[in-house]
């Protein structure tokens, strides 16, 4: 008897043990904050210009989050984020938040959205930064800034040249780029191994300048417009010779990093990008002084002396992820608190696309002010290249790439891209 009353009584300790495990496992189980377990957010983002940022914001916000871990995965630049987003959510490696564009991106992902409608950041958004992702009334995508571009060009090699007078048509233009080359400088660094630098924001050129952009992009998935022969085409197409008769050699070979490292380091005087190069540049030549001009197709002053401006991309959640409560919160946190507006406007270097955030010449930069000040005066452009049919940018900048290396003329171009556009909208 005494022999089983020992027994028992292990057998009754070593239970006990047992339970205050599984107790101790299930309390490590709780939400942020609480003593547990850390829980893992993926973020899945395409702008390389803020990678380094978001390692600074990364680790801010564990800070302020003690059991959330942030992952931040970045694609972009050189690399096809569209085609690296596919590729995770075809392995199962699916992010909580990454980044979808309005239009015609939106509807690709649309199924993979969560509604964002409830979120207390909506109100505060700016109305066009809305219409991109929205659908039947609900808003599907947090905007993360506004942003423009056009030809960045150094204003202290403008002056060198002799060019007092900012051109605005395309015979001013070509006028400046030849007192450049006049001086020894180059006048364009073309980054043209880069297919979105043409596909994209070259092309948006030709589209945005349709007295209506939006019918036009209507009648190319209808088949009642065409690129060959339309009379902005046909100016457009002469901006395009400009930049590669005044260009650096092998713009082929040059991809987005090389481009603006030329620029930023003197080695040309203009080149096509957006606000988003302010920080790198500064990372190059903080001092630079430099500042946006129009890409015009013709000699009309009123017409061309504009910038395309937009909302670039959306932080979106993946409506199947089991973090969604901490992505919103994040997204939250990004919007609202003091933290997240830091990095936003003076680390990021954003044009916010919220009301009650500022943006100032001092948070933004030379080419955000530029930005602001077209858009406060009414001189922009059209975003159309967000509603191009999906696969469109390595499709049309692969057809423009061959215009590059004289592979084909004005009008072989023209009709492959019309052959690709009613190829890819048919799928």
């Amino acid at each position: 008897m005494k022999k089983y009353s020992k027994l028992a009584l292990v057998m009754v300790l070593a239970f006990s043990v047992l339970l205050a495990g599984c107790g101790s496992k299930d309390n490590t189980q709780g939400a942020e904050g609480e003593q547990g377990e850390t829980k893992t957010l993926k973020i899945f983002q395409f702008k390389v210009e803020i990678a380094e940022a978001m390692n600074r914001l990364k680790a801010e916000y564990e800070k302020e989050h003690p059991g959330i871990k942030l992952d931040i995965q970045t694609v972009g630049g050189g690399s096809d984020y569209g085609a690296a987003l596919k590729a995770r959510f075809a392995s199962n490696d699916h992010p909580d938040i990454f980044n979808v564009a309005g239009y015609r991106d939106f509807d690709t992902w649309f199924e993979k959205l969560e509604d964002l409608s409830d979120q207390p950041w909506v109100s505060d958004v700016v109305d066009v930064a809305k219409e991109p992702m929205t659908k039947d009334g609900k808003l599907y995508g947090q905007p993360m800034g506004i942003e423009g571009y056009g030809f960045i060009y150094n204003k202290d090699l403008f002056a060198q040249a002799g060019i007092t007078e900012l051109p605005k048509t395309l015979s001013e233009l070509e006028a400046a780029a030849q007192k450049l080359q006049a001086a020894g400088i180059t006048p364009f660094v073309n980054g043209y191994q880069e297919t979105w630098i043409l596909a994209n924001h070259l092309l948006n050129i030709g589209f945005a300048h349709q007295e209506d952009p939006d019918a036009f992009v209507k009648g190319m998935n209808e088949g009642t417009e065409k690129i060959a022969g339309n009379p902005v085409f046909d100016e457009w197409i002469k901006l395009f010779d400009l930049t590669l008769k005044y260009g650096q050699k092998n713009p082929l070979t040059t991809d987005y990093n090389t481009e603006i490292t030329m620029f930023a380091s003197g080695e040309a005087a203009m080149t096509q990008n957006g606000n988003w190069t302010q920080v790198q540049i500064d990372g190059i030549n903080p001092e630079l002084n430099i500042g946006f001009l129009p890409m015009p197709i013709n000699d009309d002053p009123e017409q061309n002396d504009k910038l395309p401006i937009g909302v670039p991309n959306y932080w979106v959640i993946n409506k199947e992820s089991k973090m969604k409560e901490e992505a919103k919160q994040f997204l939250n946190w990004l919007a609202t608190s003091e933290t997240g507006k830091k990095y936003m406007t003076e680390d990021f270097k954003f044009i916010p696309a919220f009301k009650s955030m500022e943006g100032s010449p001092e948070l933004v930069g030379d080419l955000g002010t530029d930005v602001m000040n077209y858009s406060k005066e009414g001189k922009t452009l059209t975003w159309e290249f967000n509603k191009f049919p999906d696969g469109g940018m390595n499709e049309f900048g692969s057809q423009m790439q061959g215009y590059v290396a004289g592979n084909v003329d004005k009008t072989q171009l023209f009709e492959a891209l019309e052959q690709s556009w009613a190829s890819l909208k048919a799928k």
